[in-house]
């Protein structure tokens, strides 16, 4: 049995401040619309940190620092490949926002979130963000459909 697999890394960030608002994206993928964090793909041999750092800047004009990693999102595609989502939160940042060609990016009230249109499954990635005892989103094939566990 190979003990390597192919695999796609990406990441997403929390972005926090001290007035209880989060930083929100409202994708524009068709793939997985609606609100969700900002994050993208983790270029080759570029660290999960820096990946997580540029691609936060690049969909909203803010420069983080101190990312921290909190959990993680992993499913397998229909390609076999293992798709992982690296989950991060900050509430270290500066600049200007600005929304991107990704969607548009503003601040809500944490207590609020659930009124938006959230992305597919974003509602479980929270529960990852947020939980001191929760460090995996998994899913997993069962039959025909896939099946999510909060480990």
């Amino acid at each position: 049995m190979a003990r390597s697999e192919k695999a796609v890394f990406t990441n997403m960030c929390m972005i926090y401040d001290k007035n209880g608002r989060v930083l929100v994206q409202d994708r524009l993928n068709p793939n997985w619309p609606g609100i969700t964090f900002p994050g993208g793909h983790v270029d080759k041999a570029e660290s999960f940190s820096n990946s997580v750092i540029r691609e936060v800047h690049e969909e909203t004009g803010l420069t983080i620092s101190s990312p921290v990693l909190c959990g993680v999102k992993q499913f397998q595609t229909i390609e076999g490949e293992r798709y992982v989502v690296l989950l991060y939160k900050t509430n270290k940042f500066h600049g200007e926002l600005a929304s991107s060609q990704e969607g548009q990016v503003y601040w809500v009230h944490r207590e609020e979130l659930h009124t938006y249109n959230l992305a597919d499954d974003f509602e479980k990635m929270l529960e990852v963000f947020e939980s001191d005892d929760i460090s995996e989103l998994f899913y997993s094939a069962e039959e025909e459909d896939l099946h999510a566990s909060l480990l």
